[in-house]
């Protein structure tokens, strides 16, 4: 028996073979890859509720797997350094067998209430307890698996990064198949178990890989059959240039992620559409024949980067779909150039594993930065801005074009810079000028910059130099008029606007104003005595109209429970003899709110408010059943929706802790997301009639807007007044809309109600 099996292990592989070896390889690497950014969006949507569904969440989470990530490659690095074939074989799959035994998913006991800081470094300890040991075995396999190819002699061994491209087909599909399949269609738990028999199928995948290269040629065979043997290991600046290549694009995946998630919602679908871009950079330029020509992406990498300053310039986060592909188009190029320039870079296949370390270890430093550095060092968010003039350093080095005229910028860029920023400084005609254009003339010097690439084909220092003013400008003339202060938190980062004369202090979260104070009247004087609630909270509004109707129907001081604090508008709804608590997650909104420089609601109506500090879910659960005959919920920070405060678990939590004819109230006013018919579903699921309140002001120019409100009660009498006013509707739940639960919810269901209702 022997003597037939040793020539099969020495002969050249049959074409059979060769096809066998193809196949299997690249479907254990493709399931790897699948399983691998499944349980990236699968798993933060587990841990989003404990940390109120903060869009940061995802960007922790993102630093977690990218340093996960360059574990993995390492190990598999080091593994493939051992001469005997068998030994990382077998150290493979006991790993995997060991990781599969930690399966199903799910976060470990020891992490239940969050702590009251530190929120970052907790939540990277949940995720390394929790899912480390699965996650940290397939990471590994990408650059493992490829290294076996090699070792199997196939005639495509001498260049196997065409299985990366495979292994980031199967992410971009995994990304893609999240949100618009396995979201909307299963529960949590369903994507749980399909997820552990998927990890099942892949160790028996890789055992068979393992078999396959055990059975193929000697390494010193397949050696000499493989190209490029002797070529020399890559220098330390093509190393360190490697990972400055990783580093930009993966920081800027983080970046762009938080700006288009902070007025959209923290879910899983807007998570993984810039990842899914990104993941497809990957894919397209380790092509062998590349769709998309990198020096294609190279004359257009200087015209995204113009066209993010002009964004930033302009905002547009007011249109949906100029919020979302714009910036995430341009971020699609910036990635494909920087990424086809590590493909051209690529070194021999000898070489694989040491460049997947580098690559890993950029996108490690580039998460790092964006997802932990930044918001500890910046008050406001500075990494995108950072990173996009970075990105005009990606670019190869250049011969420039009219070299007697490009060896006068530098004189040139100085003069411009004076010219542009000195009148920020000034007084009189030229700044009010200034002030008034500075959105076009940031614009223009952006489009400079890609005119010098263009055109004059001018080095990268020039253009990132380009590029730096003109973000410069959008931060020396900020698209908010007034005086700004910005706080900066693990939750976002909250603008105090002051606007010009002093007439209001407005709270904005992204794009949305949260709350406002009128600090002047009319004709200019100070506003005296208690603060009038205006925004959503107006007297005549919904809110305002429920808090009155709930009190004239007890005809006594009643006891409330508000669910988010904002700038302390509420605080002033309250009446002598009252009983109001507030919860709020982030500690530095409510020193903010209570700064009476900012806003005067509480120090004037409420100076002995101590908000329970938490994430509400967890905090008022602990609250006593049946205590108040009115909760409030508003922890809708911007546009972003913390789902587990709008989910039939939650409602039931409201509905208990109701006095016998209490009242719940809802804010669900929101520019992208059909949240009215979330609400009225999951009220109906506990047995609760619903009155929906969505009436225009007309007033926006005094801060008085119109607000989406939704009232639930257990019968028709406990809302009072409201259930015969022509304002408020009464509203059965659609049968059409699944329930939202803990376990399952629908952003995208509610995106296209939203779009298609045109509201």
């Amino acid at each position: 028996m022997d003597s037939i099996v040793q020539p099969a292990a020495t002969e050249q592989p049959s074409s059979s073979r060769n096809r066998l070896l193809l196949a299997v390889y690249t479907a254990a690497i493709f399931v790897s890859a699948l399983l691998l950014f499944s349980v990236q969006p699968l798993f933060t949507k587990m841990v989003l509720p404990r940390l109120g569904g903060s869009p940061a969440v995802w960007s922790v989470a993102m630093v977690f797997f990218q340093s996960l990530l360059l574990a993995g490659y390492a190990y598999a690095h080091l593994l493939m350094q051992a001469r005997n074939r068998i030994v990382p074989v077998a150290v493979h799959l006991v790993l995997l067998i060991a990781a599969f035994a930690t399966l199903p998913l799910g976060i470990a006991s020891a992490y239940g209430e969050p702590p009251a800081s530190g929120y970052a470094f907790w939540l990277l300890g949940l995720f390394v307890v929790s899912i480390g040991l699965p996650f940290f075995a397939l990471a590994a396999n990408n650059p493992l698996l490829q290294a076996w190819f090699v070792r199997t002699g196939h005639p495509a061994g001498h260049d196997p990064y065409f299985l990366y491209a495979s292994s980031n087909i199967g992410s971009f599909l995994a990304l893609l198949s999240y949100p618009f399949l396995l979201e909307p269609m299963f529960t949590l738990h369903m994507q749980n178990r399909f997820w552990t028999g998927g990890y099942g199928l892949l160790i028996l995948l890789i055992a068979a890989c393992g078999a396959l290269l055990l059975r193929s040629p000697k390494p010193a065979e397949v050696d000499a059959r493989t190209e490029e043997v002797n070529a020399p290991a890559p220098g330390l600046v093509t190393r360190l240039r490697w990972i400055f290549l990783a580093a930009v694009p993966s920081g800027l995946l983080i970046a762009v992620t938080a700006h288009i998630s902070t007025d959209v919602a923290a879910a899983p679908l807007l998570w993984v559409l810039p990842l899914s871009l990104y993941l497809l950079t990957w894919v397209v330029v380790f092509q062998s024949r590349p769709l998309l020509p990198h020096k294609w992406m190279l004359m257009l990498q200087p015209v995204a980067i113009a066209g993010i300053v002009v964004l930033l310039a302009f905002g547009g986060e007011q249109n949906l779909l100029l919020t979302l592909g714009g910036h995430q188009l341009c971020f699609f190029v910036i990635a494909m150039a920087c990424h086809g320039e590590l493909a051209r870079t690529r070194p021999a296949a000898k070489h694989l594993t040491g460049f997947y370390v580098a690559l890993s270890f950029g996108g490690m430093v580039g998460g790092l930065f964006a997802g932990l550095v930044a918001p500890f060092t910046f008050s406001w968010i500075a990494e995108y801005p950072i990173l996009i003039a970075l990105a005009a350093l990606c670019r190869p080095s250049a011969n420039e074009r009219l070299a007697g005229v490009v060896k006068w910028y530098w004189l040139a860029l100085a003069a411009l810079a004076v010219a542009l920023v000195a009148p920020s400084y000034a007084t009189g005609d030229l700044s009010t000028w200034f002030e008034g254009h500075r959105v076009w003339v940031a614009g223009a010097v952006g489009v400079l910059a890609a005119l010098l690439a263009l055109i004059l084909n001018a080095g990268r220092w020039k253009i990132f130099a380009t590029v730096a003013l003109a973000l410069a400008l959008n931060r020396v003339y900020p698209a908010d008029e007034g005086r700004v202060t910005t706080v900066r938190s693990f939750f976002g980062v909250h603008k105090i606007v002051v606007t010009p004369g002093g007439y209001f202090h407005v709270l904005m979260h992204g794009t949305t104003i949260h709350g406002a104070e009128r600090f002047r009247t009319d004709d200019g004087t100070p506003v005296t005595g208690r603060p009038e609630p205006i925004t959503y909270y107006h007297r005549d509004g919904g809110i305002g109209q429920a808090v009155s109707a709930i009190r004239e129907r007890k005809g006594a001081p009643l006891k409330v429970a508000a669910i988010g604090v904002g700038s302390g508008t509420l605080a002033c709804a309250a009446e002598p003899g009252e009983s109001w608590t507030f919860f709020e997650i982030d500690q530095s909104m409510v020193d903010a709110a209570r700064d009476p420089r900012n806003f005067r609601y509480i120090s004037s109506c409420m100076p002995d408010m101590k908000p329970v500090i938490g994430d509400a879910r967890l905090t008022f659960a602990k609250e006593p059943d049946g205590a108040y005959d009115l909760i409030i919920v508003d922890a809708y920070s911007s546009d972003a929706i913390p789902i587990h405060l709008a989910t039939e678990e939650a409602m039931k939590i409201y509905k208990d802790k109701l006095a016998p004819h209490g009242a719940v109230v809802m804010h669900v006013s929101n520019r992208h997301l059909d949240l009215e018919t979330v609400v009225v579903g999951i009220a109906d699921a506990n047995d609760l009639k619903s009155w929906v309140f969505n009436e225009d002001s007309g007033r926006d120019s005094d801060y008085i807007f119109s607000t989406d409100v939704v009232i639930f009660a257990r019968e028709e009498a406990d809302v009072g007044r409201l259930a015969s006013s022509r304002q408020w509707e009464q509203t059965e739940a659609d049968d059409r809309v699944r329930v939202w639960t803990d376990d399952y919810s629908n952003i995208l269901g509610a995106l296209y109600r939203r779009l298609r209702d045109g509201e």
